[in-house]
This record gives C-alpha cells, sequence and structure tokens, in this order.
C-alpha cells in the first residue's frame, strides 16, 4: 500500500494507471458484446456514429465499438502473456549466467548478443510468413516471448553480478547455503522490481509487433485485434471513403494503450531507481 501511494504522487502513473483502467473496461465489457466478433454483415454497414452503434459500423458490416473490445481484449492477453514467458526466460538466462558464471556465462551471454543484434522485425515478418496458417493468438505470443528476453536478461545478468560481491553472498556461501535458496531467498527480492519494470517495456514492444505484423496481414486476421482492425480498416479503403470512425478507432485505441504503458513504465522505473529515490527523500 506504500508503494502505491508513492507511485500514484507521480502524475504519469496517475495519467498512466488511469488510462489503463479505461482500456481494461473496455476489454471487460467484451464478455457482454452482443455480435460475434468475427461474424460479418449482423449490422448495417458504413454507419457513421450514433446512440444505436457509439463508434458507427464498418464495411463488412460490424460494429466498432464492440469490435474495439473485443480487439483490446486479445491485445492486451497477447502482450500480457508474452511479455511473462520472455520475462521467465529471461531471469532464468540472467540469473544462471550472472550467479555460474564461466563457460554457462559466456555461452548463454553468446546467445542473448545474438538476439540482440538480430533485426527482429525482419525475422518475425519472415517466420510469420512461413508459418501464418498456424499463427493463433497463442503461437504469436509465444513467437514474441521466444525473440523478446535477451536484453533484458542482460540487465538481471548485471543485477546478479553485482549482488554476488555482496558481503551477504559470502556470508551464504560460508554457511552452506544452497545456491537455490540463496537465489530465492535472496537474490530475486533485488530483480524481481527490475523484471516488473522491464516487463511493461515488453509489452509496448509486443503491442507494436502485432500491429505491425497484423497490418502486412501476416498473422491470424480472423482474430480481432488492435492491428487486425487497422489492417481492415486500411484494406476496405476506410480514408478513401471517409470512413474516419473505422480508422481512427484503432489507432487511437493503440495511440492510447502505448501512451498508457510508458507512463507507467516510465514512473514505476524511476521509482525503483536508488539515485530517484535519495533524490525524493532529500527534497522532503
Amino acid at each position: 500500500m506504500k508503494t502505491l501511494r508513492a507511485l500514484f504522487r507521480d502524475r504519469r502513473f496517475s495519467i498512466g494507471a488511469a488510462l489503463m483502467a479505461v482500456l481494461l473496461f473496455l476489454a471487460c465489457l467484451s464478455v457482454f458484446s452482443p455480435y460475434s466478433p468475427t461474424v460479418w454483415r449482423v449490422v448495417p454497414r458504413d454507419l457513421s456514429p450514433s446512440s444505436a452503434h457509439l463508434l458507427g459500423t464498418t464495411s463488412l458490416g460490424q460494429d466498432v465499438f464492440w469490435q474495439l473490445t473485443v480487439a483490446i481484449r486479445n491485445s492486451l492477453l497477447l502482450a500480457v502473456f508474452s511479455a511473462l514467458v520472455s520475462r521467465v526466460i529471461a531471469l532464468f538466462v540472467g540469473l544462471v549466467a550472472g550467479y555460474v558464471g564461466g563457460m554457462a556465462d559466456r555461452v548463454l551471454m553468446f546467445i542473448s548478443d545474438g538476439f540482440i543484434v538480430l533485426p527482429l522485425l525482419l525475422v518475425l515478418v519472415l517466420l510469420a510468413i512461413l508459418i501464418q496458417e498456424q499463427l493463433s493468438l497463442l503461437t504469436m505470443a509465444l513467437l514474441f516471448a521466444l525473440f523478446g528476453w535477451a536484453l533484458d536478461a542482460r540487465f538481471i545478468r548485471s543485477q546478479i553480478l553485482s549482488l554476488r560481491e555482496r558481503e551477504f553472498t559470502y556470508t551464504a556461501i560460508l554457511s552452506g547455503t544452497p545456491a537455490l535458496r540463496l537465489i530465492f531467498n535472496e537474490y530475486l527480492l533485488f530483480v524481481v522490481p527490475l523484471t516488473t519494470a522491464t516487463l511493461i517495456g515488453n509489452m509496448i514492444w509486443v503491442t507494436g509487433m502485432e500491429v505491425t505484423l497484423a497490418y502486412l496481414g501476416l498473422t491470424d486476421i480472423a482474430v480481432p485485434t488492435l492491428g487486425t482492425m487497422l489492417h481492415f480498416a486500411l484494406n476496405y479503403q476506410a480514408v478513401l471513403l471517409g470512413l474516419w470512425w473505422w480508422i481512427f478507432t484503432p489507432i487511437g485505441a493503440a495511440v492510447v494503450l502505448f501512451v498508457a504503458l510508458y507512463l507507467l513504465s516510465i514512473s514505476i522505473s524511476e521509482y525503483l531507481d536508488p539515485r530517484a529515490r535519495i533524490q525524493r527523500v532529500g527534497e522532503r
């Protein structure tokens, strides 16, 4: 509770949390959608926003508002699941490389550096082309997780290398504390905050990649996401037809999601920064 109160004193965190609460509310509304998100021609086409259709309808005969709620839900699920899986990989690699050292450290960091220097967008585009027929929401999340852990594993490794040289580590080793107990009881307390901060940053990356691949038509476009909404709006010439509500709805929602995650990320990162904490104490 004390941590939350301290975070909400930061205006950036408050704004980010408010925007995220709105998005989560819309995602929860998807449960009450009167229309199937994958069925076309369930409402009249190309209607502008009105009381009957809050954000209008599309040329496919779908209600934009209810389509948006499902798209936000799927995009958030994709980002959260992918980010969590990649955090598990980053934690494992960072902890093993930092604590064990030696050959294990060199091999793991060689693999990590290989992922870091890869042009990830081009690699993901090529893989998406190869496995497009099998690219469901789950497989897409696992694909993003496979490529989204490397840089954060290096951050975790750096922190473990620092912790390994502290007195409590030497005391634990000399007292016969097993390595796993030392890692889970001591080291995780230090790396979990860093992992939490990088999780939000990874969610931003996953969302951006999904929108990009969906825009190119390389995802399962039958699954409503912010990216697939944008894909259909552009493919059916929403701009030329003047259907501004169709094109601006997914763009606006994606921008709100990016801004919310960015504000949460920088505020949490700054709160966890020891130098920022010292500065806050000094200001008091």
